[in-house]
């Protein structure tokens, strides 16, 4: 009996294990395409990760935005052609499950440009939603 419980827990807890660190790898892994498209000028596939809802929340110096098109309105406003994107770079610093359906990310952004280097601290809230991992709220300063 003692021998089956044993089993069992090993079994679970390396189901567990192995389906946090793949949750782990596809949300690093839309974090890089996210990089590759800003490094290429493209924020529309930026935006690629983004839950496409009126109910996203990015929220900045400027405050609060909601929605995916305002979201995507305002990065393009704000980082208009090649000089003022530059070249992004993410560390990360804190990768963190929130529940079966939520992770947290927390890191650093970086641009290198033209129109001067700038660079702050982000958190992102990932949720799963039909097998697929989404960001539902960024908070960039």
């Amino acid at each position: 009996m003692k021998k089956t419980f044993i089993t069992l827990f090993v079994l679970f807890f390396s189901v567990i294990v192995f389906s946090q660190k793949k949750d782990e790898t596809e949300i690093l892994a839309i974090l890089e395409n996210q990089t590759k498209a800003w490094n290429n000028g493209d924020l529309d596939r930026f935006m690629i990760g983004y839950l496409k809802s009126d109910s996203l929340m990015y929220i900045g110096k400027a405050g609060v935005t909601y929605g995916y098109n305002a979201t995507l309105a305002s990065y393009k406003k704000n980082y208009s052609g090649p000089d003022n994107m530059g070249k992004l770079r993410f560390d990360i610093l804190h990768l963190k499950p929130l529940g079966p359906n939520y992770y947290m990310v927390v890191g650093k952004w970086y641009l290198t440009r033209k129109a001067g280097d700038v660079g702050g601290h982000y958190t992102l809230i990932f949720e799963k939603q039909h097998g697929e991992w989404l960001i539902i709220a960024d908070h960039s300063s």
